[in-house]
């Protein structure tokens, strides 16, 4: 018998997401020096998030 999703530990259920929030973007974007302070949040360009194993 298999045990409950709710039961599951909760680091068990993180999954590699493919989209970030904005939020996880801006902090991608500062660490690589291509976003300042003060810029627009809408339209920010593409970040690559890859799935490390």
């Amino acid at each position: 018998m298999s045990v409950d999703r709710s039961l599951k530990v909760k680091s068990a259920l993180m999954r590699h997401r493919n989209v970030l929030s904005r939020e996880e973007r801006i902090k991608v974007l500062k660490a690589e020096d291509r976003w300042k302070e003060g810029e627009k949040v809408i339209g920010l360009p593409k970040v690559a998030h890859r799935k490390i194993t």
